[in-house]
């Protein structure tokens, strides 16, 4: 049987602009554009010509790219023609494949918003679908406030939605736009919408306010709607838009969906889903959301010992689906609830076979779970994990010593006369037989110890050139004043790699020292450098 296609719209640029302190320059905007392309979805609306430079300067030239490129604005506005709407003509003009208007369809809105008349609201929505048209574009309407229009008049909403649909726009969109309606309601509003007209020209805009956008957009599917509009990682404004990168994974591998419908993502595409909604996020600066359906780095980590020990056996007992499918990977947690699987299967995920019966698996087992008795984490702290099993090995090479380091905060007036703080650490390092002595000053202490170890490793110095500490996260695991802390450690290097060390003190330098070391002893490691 012929599989109905679905097409995908993308409002990344546009809605996710919107999102609380997200501000996208023209290279984030081209960069993401093509991201998207590379996902495969069909729509790309990349911002509102003419209200700021940015958005007008990506509609000024044709970007080639295989997804519809698609400009945002507003319906003509009362009173006026087309050719006497600025805000319209830049819209008319800009280079897009598509025009994504959008208009009021809640007579509420039309009232108080617009201060205008229901009939002057849909004059104003088949004018500008006609204008639009006229000009060889191809022509969306998002319905603003649809479901709570329906809700108050659904005959003046589904007059809205009907309006664009008989001037022939190709796509007519029902917004939830407060987020506040429900999969129950979505579903039976889009069925009532699509006894009127074809649900192939029926879309769905769905917000995340109850924590419901991804549901409420399938419920539109099953009601007849065709086109479904998020963004990546869910952004947008408030509490954001329908997640795109669960919605994708969940329509190619979800029986229900993917034996009825086709997209256009490809499986290969799909196996780059990880690296696109990560790349997304480090262009943002921000960390990647651990949990994540599909894509988060606990998506698909166990930390039951019971539960891993059935993931060792056939993986399909604890995962919905293959995680290598969307680019991720199985993660067996070694952690103080772990068994002698979660250690197996993670010694074998770092390259290291042992026997079950090998008795160095339940020296390792106890090790971890008496250090995490006192607050290490290894279930974060993957690199720590390694150098501790390979230790236990005698696999890890002894490269230097840290004979002692110094730490001082100090507050003085600087040149200007202004009162600062200033952080300066002193760490005395053996390299075989030579000493060297580095000196750092850093916007902290913790900055100013990171910058001074890794100042002068004498002939390992070139091995870590390229390292970087990207995430630094402190934890108090009890109160006093003789508190335990634990500090968990983000690095990364030049090739991409990101890996995580733990340490654990009721001094934080100290806790921060230990995660440190780990990170240069790990990196030292996987490069290969000479003992």
């Amino acid at each position: 049987m012929a599989r109905e296609r679905l097409y995908l719209f993308d409002t990344t640029l546009r809605d996710g602009a919107q999102t609380n302190g997200v501000d996208f320059t023209l290279a984030d905007k081209l960069a993401i554009a093509g991201m998207l392309d590379e996902l495969g979805v069909d729509y790309v609306e990349a911002g509102y010509p003419g209200a700021n430079p940015i958005d007008t300067s990506f509609f000024s030239e044709r970007r080639p790219m295989r997804a519809r490129v698609t400009a945002f604005g507003m319906t003509r506005r009362p009173g006026r023609s087309t050719s006497n709407d600025p805000g319209l003509v830049a819209l008319l003009d800009a280079q897009a494949d598509a025009i994504c208007f959008v208009a009021k369809s809640w007579d509420y809105h039309v009232r108080i918003a617009l201060e205008t008349t229901e009939e002057e609201n849909l004059a104003s929505i088949r004018d500008s679908v006609r204008a639009a048209k006229a000009k060889g574009r191809e022509v969306l309407l998002d319905c603003e406030h649809f479901f709570d229009g329906y809700k108050a008049n659904p005959a003046y909403a589904l007059a809205c939605a009907k309006a664009a649909y008989d001037e022939g726009a190709r796509w007519v969109v029902l917004c939830d736009t407060n987020g506040g309606t429900v999969p129950q309601e979505v579903e039976h509003i889009v069925g009532e919408v699509c006894k009127i007209m074809s649900g192939d020209r029926v879309g769905i805009h769905a917000h995340n306010d109850t924590e419901q956008a991804v549901a409420n957009s399938f419920a539109a599917i099953r009601a007849g709607a065709r086109q479904i509009q998020g963004t990546l990682n869910g952004l947008g404004e408030r509490c954001g838009n329908a997640n795109l990168v669960s919605i994708i994974p969940t329509l190619k591998l979800k029986p229900e969906y993917a034996d009825k419908f086709e997209i256009s993502v490809s499986d290969g595409a799909l196996g780059r889903l990880v690296r696109i909604s990560h790349g997304l996020d480090e262009l943002l600066n921000r960390a990647p959301d651990r949990h994540a359906p599909y894509v988060g780095e606990s998506a698909f980590a166990t930390k039951a010992g019971i539960h891993a020990s059935a993931i060792v056996k056939e993986p399909k007992t604890y995962e919905h689906v293959a995680p290598e499918r969307v680019g991720n990977k199985r993660k067996l947690l070694v952690s103080d609830q772990a068994g002698r699987s979660n250690v197996l299967a993670e010694l074998e995920r770092i390259g290291l076979s042992l026997d079950k019966d090998d008795p160095r698996v339940t020296r390792l087992l106890d090790e971890v779970k008496e250090r995490e008795a006192i607050g290490y984490a290894y279930e974060a702290a993957d690199a720590s994990f390694e150098l501790l099993a390979r230790r236990m090995l005698g696999q890890v090479p002894h490269y230097f010593d840290v004979e002692k380091f110094d730490v001082n905060v100090e507050q003085r007036n600087n040149a200007k006369g202004q009162r600062v703080t200033v952080s300066q650490a002193v760490v005395k390092i053996k390299v075989g037989d030579e000493v060297l002595i580095s000196v750092a000053e850093g916007i902290g202490p913790v900055n100013a110890l990171d910058l001074a170890l890794r100042k002068d490793l004498g002939k390992y110095q070139s091995f870590i050139t390229g390292l970087a500490l990207t995430d630094y996260r402190v934890r108090i695991l009890n109160g006093g004043t003789q508190a335990v802390t634990r500090v968990l450690i983000e690095s990364t290097d030049e090739t991409g790699e990101h890996w995580r060390t733990v340490g654990v003190s009721a001094n934080i330098i100290d806790a921060s020292f230990q995660a440190l070391m780990d990170s240069i002893v790990y990196k030292l490691m996987k490069s290969g450098a000479p003992a």
